[in-house]
């Protein structure tokens, strides 16, 4: 199991309160996003684009405690840009701590060997580090070459140090399904508490816009990665959210349930989408016409969408949500290997290599962006 029991058990009575209130909204986890920019330039991601004035922009941990209080959400995500480049993050993970939030510090680990002594290991601190595969694929993904390397010394370092480490994997158009199931390998065998998956975000401003995948590919990918499983893998994440990326059941997006915090304000709607900012948390809440997103509202930037910003928290607002969701729960927790022979023959198709996706020269120049520090 990748989540610790008295995760789970702060959730679940963090949840049932919800319910008990009659509270339809209410967040599960805050993506606080103390800055943008970041030592990579990946080929996938949008943040990186803005201008160098916003790229300069931090977070104090102040403005982030007061974020977390406001929004009462027992779970903070921290991802970025790079956290690990703010010059405060051991304060800001230090007053976390201290109010007893469960924090997923999302990062490259290019800095966390380096960095590793400014944190003291806790039931609340996690590393979420992402990596995009095995070696090969994560080097290309990040436009990084020893990039995975890299990372993997951080990852062991942080393990050996006694800290909860997982992994964070975003997948993409092209993701060999093979080569993802042998990372799920490695990754257990050096000791992470468990491994997080998503499809690729849809960033507007990414540099390449070829790879995201949509809904049926998206659902054909993560068959083929998550059906007839080693017993040995852990997940850190809600086994019907991997049941929705296989489609074996739909959700609706819930993306007040991640709400994303960051140098602008409380973001509109979600963590990929910017249709304008709040001042307020319950500004958010009120003023956000949510109707208007989701695959269901036929908006078309929500039209291939399965991250897990939007659907995680249906997913675990669907557990406590009736007894059928509880139920169905327990069964994809105990009886999660999904045996299924058609699955067995995706395996064996033919995948294009990535390297087909992103042309040479525009992956170089991407990795040589010049950032500020």
């Amino acid at each position: 199991m990748g989540v610790s029991v008295s995760q789970m058990w702060t959730v679940a009575a963090y949840v049932v309160g919800q319910k008990l209130k009659g509270r339809n909204r209410y967040p599960l986890v805050l993506m606080l996003e103390p800055l943008f920019r970041c030592n990579l330039a990946c080929a996938g991601c949008g943040k990186i684009q803005y201008p160098a004035h916003v790229l300069k922009k931090n977070l104090s941990p102040e403005e982030c405690f007061r974020a977390v209080e406001e929004c009462g959400a027992p779970m903070v995500s921290i991802p970025g840009g790079e956290p690990l480049m703010h010059p405060q993050i051991d304060k800001i993970v230090e007053g976390l701590v201290a109010r007893k939030k469960y924090i997923y510090l999302c990062t490259n680990a290019l800095l966390l060997k380096e960095k590793i002594d400014l944190f003291k290991p806790s039931k609340y601190l996690t590393f979420s580090v992402h990596l995009d595969g095995q070696r090969e694929h994560h080097d290309f993904s990040v436009c990084r070459e020893g990039g995975f390397d890299q990372a993997l010394e951080g990852v062991k370092e942080a393990v050996r140090c006694g800290f909860r480490v997982t992994t964070n994997t975003t997948l993409f158009d092209g993701a060999d399904p093979n080569s993802v199931r042998a990372f799920f390998d490695e990754m257990m065998e050096i000791g992470v508490e468990g491994m997080m998956l998503s499809p690729g975000y849809s960033y507007e401003k990414a540099p390449d816009q070829q790879r995201f995948l949509g809904r049926e590919r998206t659902r054909r990918l993560f068959t083929a990665i998550l059906s007839n499983r080693k017993p040995n893998w852990r997940f850190n994440q809600s086994p019907l959210f991997l049941e929705f990326l296989m489609g074996k059941r739909n959700h609706t997006c819930t993306p007040w349930g991640m709400p994303t915090y960051n140098i602008f304000g409380w973001q509109k709607p979600c963590y990929l989408l910017q249709d304008g900012y709040a001042e307020t948390f319950a500004e958010l809440l009120d003023s956000t016409e949510w109707p208007n997103y989701g695959t269901e509202s036929g908006n078309p930037k929500c039209a291939n969408c399965m991250v897990h910003s939007g659907y995680e928290a249906s997913a675990v607002n669907e557990t406590f949500g009736s007894i059928r969701g509880f139920l169905s729960t327990v069964r994809a927790t105990f009886s999660n290997r999904y045996a299924d022979p058609k699955a067995l023959d995706l395996l064996r198709e033919p995948v294009r290599p990535v390297h087909a996706y992103i042309p040479l020269e525009q992956v170089q120049n991407s990795a040589a962006r010049e950032l500020p520090q």
